[in-house]
């Protein structure tokens, strides 16, 4: 059927006829305005250059596609043909180089504090106020609380949330958190305050890109059981070191001890079905106060932290740690020796 003459119709009503219509031209050939044969490719940049390059909004261009970076998966170049959108760089989940110097400087206190190297810089007969295994807890705390966000963040991300790649939680740097204070320093000021640790809300998870409820409560308790796990190994550090029916003041070894001690307390503290805690977005039902709850969760986590602060209180909660620690520890020692990992944390109260 020979293709009849292009109609005296408008030039945008010809384009968008489908291409599969019966009296389009061939798709690889077209006229141009002199009735001349040119390129599919050439009359694609005629086309637009005469519609201002593809701005949104134009007659006959669709609206701006979403960019590369804020999806996934496959998209379509300007021929129509499946491209792969950008996914990132594998820097993306390198530890970054601020946790890697925390860990040489948590190192190199564990060696000062091991050899208690403060009392051969005192004279003799001298009070000594040790400063170095403080240094020791702080750095440690801060590397805890890096990898209880890492694994907050790596879950959600692998559950469906990918605002969060190449950020501090991936990378394990807790000064470049999105939500600092909350992220950062909250834990800091708990652990001196209170004695016990605490981590701050998670409020950085943007739980409506996380589908299902399966994965939003692994999204939650993926955080305590980093703590958990971070318990389990400077616990068992000590546990080596110091075998059953020995005892120990080393100053280094009490500070691993105390570090047990505050993960576990933070993995405790954060089962309770709380706003601003992680078992609350395990059990919340998907309700709007639930979002009014999460935009208020930083003075939930607060007010969480100053009622298990009450003196009324905060015995009882430190000596239900002690005690579950002289159940689960081999050492009968090893309660003791926290308590003297705390004593060298609290130095101001001594």
């Amino acid at each position: 059927m020979p293709t009849p003459d292009k109609p005296d119709a408008p030039e945008d009503l010809w384009e968008r006829m489908p291409d599969d219509a019966a009296n389009v031209p061939d798709p690889d050939v077209v006229k141009d305005a002199d009735g001349a044969p040119e390129t599919q490719e050439a009359a694609t940049e005629t086309e637009d250059a005469g519609s201002g390059a593809g701005e949104p909004g134009a007659a006959g261009e669709p609206e701006a596609a979403e960019a590369p970076e804020a999806r996934e998966g496959t998209g379509t170049d300007g021929s129509g043909e499946p491209v792969e959108a950008p996914r990132g760089s594998a820097v993306d989940f390198i530890p970054s180089p601020v946790f890697l110097l925390l860990l040489g400087l948590g190192g190199f206190a564990l060696w000062l504090s091991w050899t208690a190297v403060e009392l051969d810089w005192a004279a003799d007969d001298t009070e000594v106020t040790p400063l170095i295994p403080p240094l020791m807890v702080l750095i440690g705390w801060l590397l805890s609380t890096a990898v209880h966000e890492f694994a907050h963040a790596l879950t959600a991300h692998l559950a469906g949330d990918r605002s969060l790649r190449g950020s501090g939680y991936l990378r394990l740097n807790p000064f470049a958190f999105r939500e600092a204070f909350s992220g950062t320093v909250l834990p800091v000021l708990y652990l001196g305050v209170g004695g016990f640790g605490m981590n701050g809300p998670a409020g950085y998870v943007d739980w409506d890109r996380i589908p299902t409820r399966g994965r939003r409560v692994a999204v939650a308790l993926a955080g305590p059981l980093a703590s958990l796990l971070m318990a389990a190994v400077f616990g068992s550090v000590v546990t080596y070191l110091v075998p059953p029916g020995n005892d120990t003041t080393n100053w280094a070894l009490a500070v691993l001890a105390f570090l047990c001690l505050a993960n576990l307390t933070s993995a405790l503290v954060n089962l309770l079905p709380i706003p601003g805690l992680d078992m609350f977005e395990a059990v919340a039902p998907d309700r709007p106060w639930v979002r009014k709850a999460r935009t208020n969760q930083l003075f939930f986590s607060v007010g969480t932290f100053a009622v298990l602060a009450l003196p009324v209180i905060n015995p009882w909660l430190q000596e239900s740690v002690y005690a579950l620690l002289d159940l689960i520890m081999p050492n009968p020692t090893f309660p003791g020796t926290a308590f003297l990992g705390e004593l060298l944390w609290q130095f101001w109260e001594t």
